[in-house]
């Protein structure tokens, strides 16, 4: 061994030492399962989308389109403050390319397995990109410092729609297009509805535009279209409303002559009918205004099924039992 060979050793043993232990690196933060589903796409089949609540699926159903299979877990009537995952729902979210949740404490039950997941594959909040003015403070039992029904103020949603188009065009960049124009269709038909809600709500005499629910999910829609609202309970449904709550609605509605009270497909209506019978007792006739969705949309395949459905729907009760 001549002494320029030796003396070059060191320096060519160090770099192949660098050299692998990069190689070592980079194929262990390979994900095996990642690596799969890429290759898959690129033989042509669907991203494989999970979403917690159905507002969600739809927004992916629309915009993912035929390039995405979109997997909802919470169903029609199903309470999201209070849903704790499944077996079948952690299956899920396993065999899922991307998840699409809320966020702002919604899925309470969830967020630790939610959090967990993140560190494995994207989970993304649809909330994430709402200007920070634009969300309302939380109250005290939320464990958030924001009100998460932010799907009641149509805009909001809009934004929630973008999110939506942003991340599967990242994922995804092959059909960045058609998820843009997905976005931008479902976009101008938001537009449509949040006019259409405008109108509507405006059409209801200021002194009778007043919307009492069977919880506070409908603080946004109030703000976004000029409605009074009063929830029996408060934002989350974890807590059962007392006698005082009970009590306090009552005598409000009696002072104030409401004529009606809405009933919550995801709520029990046990805590409103005791506000009726109280404001009976205090010679008041308070009728049942409709039911209305707020935490879920109706069954699944129907117009209430998906959330400009279910808008409408809402609008519709609320006009017609005010009005």
């Amino acid at each position: 061994m001549n002494k320029q060979f030796k003396k070059a050793l060191p320096q060519w043993v160090a770099t192949v030492g660098v050299l692998s232990l990069a190689l070592v690196l980079a194929t262990a933060c390979t994900d095996p399962k990642k690596t799969e589903q890429g290759a898959a796409r690129g033989k042509g089949q669907k991203i494989k989308a999970t979403a917690t609540i159905g507002m969600i699926s739809d927004i992916v159903g629309k915009v993912g389109g035929a390039h995405v299979e979109v997997t909802g877990i919470m169903k029609s009537g199903v309470d999201p403050h209070l849903y704790k995952a499944s077996q079948g729902d952690m299956r899920k979210l396993d065999e899922a390319d991307v998840i699409f949740y809320n966020g702002l404490h919604l899925e309470g039950k969830m967020q630790d397995i939610l959090e967990k997941i993140s560190k494995q594959k994207p989970v993304i909040p649809v909330s994430k990109n709402i200007a920070q003015n634009q969300l309302r403070a939380a109250s005290p039992e939320m464990g958030s410092e924001y009100d998460p029904h932010i799907w009641f103020d149509v805009q909001n949603w809009m934004s929630a729609v973008e999110t939506v188009r942003d991340e599967l065009s990242e994922l995804d960049a092959t059909h960045a297009k058609d998820y843009k124009a997905n976005a931008e269709a479902y976009l101008a038909e938001l537009r449509e509805l949040d006019d259409y809600t405008r109108e509507q709500i405006a059409s209801i005499p200021q002194a009778q535009r007043v919307l009492v629910t069977a919880h506070d999910a409908f603080g946004y829609f109030g703000d976004a279209y000029q409605i009074e609202v009063r929830g029996l309970q408060g934002m989350s449904t974890e807590s059962e409303a007392g006698s005082q709550d009970v009590t306090k609605l009552r005598d409000y509605l009696v002072e104030h002559k409401i004529k009606a009270i809405f009933l919550e497909s995801s709520v029990p209506r046990k805590a409103i009918d005791a506000v009726i019978q109280g404001a009976e007792q205090q010679g008041h006739t308070l009728k049942v205004g409709g039911e209305l969705y707020s935490d879920a949309m109706g069954a699944e395949g129907t117009e209430d099924g998906t959330y400009i459905g279910m808008v409408k729907h809402n609008v519709n009760t609320i006009v017609k039992a005010l009005k």
